[in-house]
């Protein structure tokens, strides 16, 4: 079956005849809806998606099951909330916290679903808006739209009170899935070009990091409705929220419920009018993405002059910042792991997801009423498991490293300028997170020792990094921005990390005993100690564990090389 449509008023260009004559155009036939037919085609997406790997499948249908079920669940807690006081701050809440997240989604994860991308129907003879209903209609189908269907039910079943307010709210559900659907639309078209580039690839790689951050504000919403006067605290977000399309749909049915009908036809028509420019933003991205040219059906610009004499885009070793390295291999090394951190976009998240959840965690127990000084440990923890897998990390590209790799001193300097450019962003940021916790918990006494720790820490998850990196390596596959590890190397990779990370809390229990025996025998004068004392012992340590590793990369580098291009 074949998409066709108009592509003007007047009909295609008509045909030259052998004596270069224009001939008349044909009739264009007639065509109907393009919608059945991207109905049909999304059913066979998903259709199709079933018939792959056993393990796809079975994968698909536990997150059906499961997100099934919490939507049944949701939907039975709502129906219970009929009746309850301020059950409408709640379900307001809930509706923009849901448009909030379908928002968000194609900036996350564009590859979540290969129909948000427009860019695949640029070719197709189709109108905008005649394609803007198809794209609507057939977006309403798949787990998405059922869990978001599922929800604004339960909300509207929550405050709907008397025969009008059921009416009130089947078009608030309606409306607000609309808007939900349309508006992940209107932003993934609006995006497309940028979630195609490397930018949004790296974008979608730092999801992780807002769904820890976004987690630990629900957990602190949770105890907060927990503290006693119950749904009453989301009064105030939703006296603001009960304004902001698609929670103003929701809001209105609990309008008339109480029989404000101005108030209610006022929410109603503020949600439509969201939707009418929700679709004309999608339209006019759309045929703008449809009719504007880009790298793929031009020429590549004239290049540059600097691409001519041959520099790099990025400052090349002769820098300045090069020259405060230290020299020879140790120095390079150092330089191409910092580069990696910036450039490789997989690199980029685990350092950046470390660095924002290490400083996260501390702030939050401190908010949380039960937070110490000691918790900025996990800073150090956090990070220092970037060491680990440090020739996975590599890929396949790894073979050029191992190379230069002939003996075990050339191990050593390799193991040894990874480990520093580590600690050239560590060191700062974990005296960062120990001070902030200090400043949050006001407890400036307990820094010291607090940081002395943390440095004690941070050198053992080097020295047990740099074991696991020769004992222990895995491929990370490059053809999926979620999947770090391959199947076939997931009970390595689980034995890299958590054995690595006991053994560097292991390695860290003289300075941990060293701490308590202070506190219990009353010494807390000598505990200033600790700082210099679990310093000298996290960097003793991290020497330690770089010394044991380079003799057994040297030797097992066929294996690692092997272990890691499987990906």
């Amino acid at each position: 079956m074949t998409l066709t449509d108009p592509l003007d008023a007047h009909g295609p260009l008509g045909a030259q005849d052998p004596l270069g004559a224009a001939a008349p155009a044909p009739p264009a036939a007639p065509t109907g809806s393009p919608t059945p037919v991207f109905i049909a085609l999304k059913l066979a997406l998903l259709r199709n998606g079933l018939r792959q790997s056993a393990g796809r499948r079975a994968a698909y249908v536990a997150s059906i099951v499961v997100t099934l079920l919490i939507a049944a669940l949701q939907l039975l807690g709502l129906v219970l909330l009929r009746g309850t006081d301020h059950a409408d701050a709640l379900v307001t809440l809930l509706t923009a916290v849901l448009a909030l997240g379908w928002a968000v989604m194609p900036l996350f994860f564009p590859g979540g679903d290969e129909t948000l991308d427009p860019t695949r129907l640029v070719m197709l003879p189709l109108r905008p808006r005649s394609l803007i209903t198809a794209l609507l209609v057939s977006s309403l189908i798949g787990i998405g739209p059922l869990f978001t269907l599922t929800l604004v039910t339960g909300s509207a079943i929550a405050v709907a009170h008397g025969a009008a307010a059921a009416v009130a709210g089947a078009v608030a559900v309606v409306l607000t899935v609309l808007v939900c659907v349309a508006l992940a639309r209107a932003v993934a078209t609006a995006n497309s070009r940028l979630l195609t580039s490397r930018k949004g690839r790296d974008l979608a790689l730092l999801s992780g990091l807002f769904v820890a951050i976004g987690a630990q504000f629900v957990n602190l919403g949770a105890q907060k409705l927990g503290d006693g006067d119950g749904l009453a605290v989301l009064e105030p977000a939703a006296k603001v929220l009960r304004w902001v399309p698609p929670a103003a749909a929701v809001d209105a049915v609990q309008g008339v419920s109480d029989g404000a009908y101005g108030v209610a036809a006022a929410q109603f028509a503020l949600t439509a009018g969201a939707l009418a420019l929700l679709l004309w933003w999608w339209t006019g991205s759309l045929t703008h993405l449809m009719t504007t040219p880009d790298a793929s059906t031009l020429q590549a610009a004239a290049p540059r002059e600097r691409r001519g004499s041959g520099a790099a885009d990025t400052p090349d070793a002769s820098g300045p910042f090069a020259r405060l390295l230290p020299a020879g291999r140790t120095g390079t090394v150092l330089l191409r792991t910092l580069r990696y951190a910036v450039r490789d976009p997989k690199t980029k998240s685990a350092w950046v997801t470390s660095v924002g959840i290490g400083l996260l965690l501390p702030v939050i127990t401190a908010v949380q009423g039960n937070g110490s000084v000691y918790t900025a440990c996990w800073a150090s923890g956090l990070f220092g498991t970037q060491m680990y897998n440090q020739f996975g990390q590599d890929t396949s590209a790894f073979w050029m490293v191992a190379q230069t790799i002939s003996s075990r001193r050339d191990a050593y300097l390799e193991l040894r300028g990874r480990a520093l450019a580590l600690l050239l962003v560590a060191v700062p940021y974990v005296t960062l997170a120990v001070l902030g916790s200090g400043y949050f918990l006001k407890n400036w006494p307990a820094v010291p020792e607090a940081l002395g720790l943390a440095l004690a820490l941070l050198g053992s998850m080097l020295a047990t990094g740099a074991m696991t990196s020769a004992l222990t390596p895995y491929s990370i596959p490059q053809d999926s921005g979620y999947k770090n590890v391959v199947p076939a190397q997931a009970g390595i990779a689980w034995i890299s990390i958590f054995g690595g990370m006991a053994a560097g809390a292991v390695l860290c229990a003289p300075v941990l005993g060293l701490t308590v025996w202070l506190h219990l025998s009353g010494a807390h004068g000598w505990l200033w100690v600790v700082l210099p004392l679990g310093a000298v012992y996290g960097a003793v340590i991290a020497e330690t564990g770089l010394r044991m590793a380079a003799p057994r990369v040297a030797a097992r580098l066929p294996e690692i090389l092997a272990a890691v291009s499987k990906g």
